[in-house]
């Protein structure tokens, strides 16, 4: 095989991870709308990641969220208030800094979070029944190394 080959050979390979990337975002894309709906109705996927990091964070304040987010903090704070207001979350004062305030779920939230996640919560585990517990790991670890450029 010529570096010609190769490189091509590489090309298409890229190319055709990439569709498949494609595809598995569009299905997350439509996981996450159904589970921000069965949460609230009328939840934007916005809200709901937003919604989803202070849950997995736990206590964050909104500047962490909206640097972890990569998002402006006017979005951020839009979306934090509509979670306090249907009870999803709860600010409490900072203790390092009394201009700010901890956002962290609510049990009602994590009660709703829950019950939105349900429906196809062993949809991954049904699709990997088959998989080797090392193919698992493996593609953990390569799903790791290409987020953050490192070589597997």
């Amino acid at each position: 095989m010529t570096d010609d080959d190769t490189r091509q050979a590489r090309t298409d390979a890229v190319r055709a991870l990439e569709g498949e990337f494609s595809a598995l975002i569009t299905h997350f894309r439509r996981l996450i709308s159904e589970n921000a709906t069965r949460v609230s109705p009328g939840m934007l996927p916005g809200v709901y990641k937003v919604f989803t990091t202070i849950v997995r964070r736990e206590n964050v304040t909104l500047s962490g969220l909206a640097d972890e987010l990569i998002a402006d903090k006017g979005q951020v704070s839009r979306a934090v208030r509509e979670l306090e207001s249907l009870g999803l979350i709860a600010r409490t004062p900072d203790p390092d800094d009394g201009r700010s305030s901890i956002l962290s779920p609510t049990p009602l939230g994590l009660e709703r979070l829950a019950a939105a996640r349900a429906p196809q919560e062993g949809a991954l585990l049904n699709a990997l029944d088959d998989w080797s517990v090392d193919d698992i790991r493996n593609l953990s670890r390569m799903l790791r190394a290409l987020g953050t450029g490192a070589t597997p």
